[in-house]
């Protein structure tokens, strides 16, 4: 296990260097490459529509982790059943490659192409959900995805902080596996969360509560405010 002063140290370095694990490179001719993140239940999936729908992104470029591809929805079927038992390092290791999949056949080609993509979930939740939650190593977790899945990496990772229980609430009764490891799992993930919004500069908390319109006008706001 790494010690607190070499995870730290690690995560500056990336932060202050070339910022390889989340920032992409920046270029005019490039599109735009936002995340939004958060426990099960917080919302993203309507708040990823609807930022899709203002910023003018193509419906095919609205894309989910996992999945997206057809790698990534047989990978995302092994990891959301129920019929399996996988650890968090197992986790960890699909995941990369269901999002390595997708950067090379689908993010890359449309960044490259000037196009804008929109994405459900990337590194911050790997880091959450896997790294914080699952109690593994998190200098170890955000090396393996820096080396393997992270480029070209998000202009903007944008993480709705939602109490666990509201987000329980609106989900309803667990409906994967991960969902049923239960409140207490998500409360860990919720401290990933929000401890990957301070060691990384790309990521930013948005307060998921109140009606999905307001947490959609927070979204714009911050969206307009760094200028991506």
């Amino acid at each position: 296990m790494a010690s607190a002063a070499t995870f730290g140290g690690r995560m500056a370095g990336m932060l202050d260097g070339t910022q390889e694990f989340e920032a992409g490179q920046s270029s005019s001719k490039r599109g735009r490459f936002i995340v939004i993140d958060g426990v099960d239940g917080c919302g993203k999936s309507t708040q990823a529509e609807l930022l899709r729908r203002a910023l003018g992104v193509p419906a095919e470029l609205h894309l989910r982790e996992p999945g997206s591809t057809l790698l990534g929805e047989a990978v995302r079927e092994i990891l959301l059943s129920q019929r399996f038992e996988i650890g968090a390092e197992v986790e960890t290791l699909l995941f990369a490659a269901s999002r390595r999949q997708m950067l090379d056949q689908l993010v890359s080609p449309a960044l490259k192409g000037g196009a804008d993509v929109v994405c459900e979930r990337f590194n911050s939740s790997t880091f959450a959900y896997q790294a914080v939650a699952g109690d593994l190593d998190p200098a170890l977790v955000v090396q393996l995805l820096r080396d393997w899945a992270s480029q070209p990496g998000p202009d903007l990772v944008l993480i709705l902080d939602v109490d666990v229980e509201l987000a329980a609430s609106r989900r309803g009764e667990p409906g994967d596996r991960i969902e049923a490891k239960g409140l207490e799992f998500q409360r860990r993930v919720a401290l990933g969360y929000r401890r990957y919004a301070e060691e990384f500069e790309a990521a930013r908390l948005i307060d998921g509560s109140g009606s999905s319109a307001e947490v959609h006008d927070r979204i714009l706001a911050e969206v307009q405010r760094v200028g991506v």
